[in-house]
């Protein structure tokens, strides 16, 4: 009997078909698609992320049930400034409201709330105070580490840590892979092991790049609204079933 990565099914008897030896330890997801599925249903962009919560908190629920102890989400990057006004004020406020929502109930379950991303002006004070008081709650956790990739480019992680490493007074031969990592948003972070992409887009969009390196990408048609733990399973699945040989001969 072969088991269908497409296939629906429930959450038990996908669940069961994983090696839970084979856990990936760290899984990114780029939670895309939002607006296209608000815009299917008439709806305003807008509903499309606040449908899009649902599918966040069935996902860290699916981290907790099979064993990710790191889950990193792409909630705003640094090119979302580039939306329209009202969209962008919109998600301020969501992402604002959500961990006061949500941080109580992530905290009862064992999750330590976290962020990679740049805290300049444009953050409204309030945002990062909410997100200051989530982390400093939930720091003792220790089921799952839920980082919330927020004001996050890629580019300008690895600039800031470069620039970061150059401040400490390094030279140019001290700059090597090992000291860049040092300097990373969340240097404690090990390298992601699966990444996933929802809504069919085939691009990683600035997404931990530095971390990426050698990470396992899985893309899915699934919007993110849609996406629940059974699509989780399905991708850790797939990660599975693939050679990780890092350079060296399979």
């Amino acid at each position: 009997m072969t088991f269908d990565p497409n296939c629906d099914s429930d959450s038990d008897v996908t669940l069961s078909w994983l090696d839970k030896g084979r856990i990936p330890r760290h899984v990114g997801c780029v939670m895309d698609g939002n607006g296209r599925w608000a815009q299917r249903r008439g709806l305003p962009r807008t509903d499309g992320h606040s449908a899009g919560e649902s599918a966040l908190m069935d996902t860290v629920y699916g981290c907790l049930e099979v064993g990710v102890s790191w889950l990193t989400v792409y909630a705003f990057s640094t090119e979302n400034w580039r939306r329209p006004a009202d969209e962008v004020r919109y998600l301020m406020n969501f992402n604002e409201s959500l961990l006061m929502r949500r941080k109580d109930e992530l905290d009862e379950n064992g999750v330590r709330i976290n962020f990679a991303g740049r805290r300049d002006w444009r953050v409204p004070k309030k945002v990062l105070r909410q997100m200051d008081e989530s982390a400093d709650q939930t720091r003792d956790n220790v089921k799952l580490v839920l980082t919330i990739a927020f004001n996050y480019g890629g580019r300008a992680e690895i600039i800031d840590a470069v620039r970061s490493l150059l401040d400490s007074g390094a030279k140019s031969s001290d700059i090597t892979e090992k000291a860049i990592s040092k300097h990373l948003y969340n240097p404690d972070a090990p390298e992601l092991d699966l990444v996933i992409r929802t809504s069919g887009e085939y691009r990683i969009s600035n997404f931990l790049l530095w971390e990426i390196a050698y990470s396992e990408l899985v893309f899915t048609d699934v919007l993110w609204p849609d996406f629940r733990r059974e699509d989780l399973y399905k991708a850790i699945y797939e990660y599975q079933g693939r050679n990780r040989r890092f350079g060296k001969i399979g």
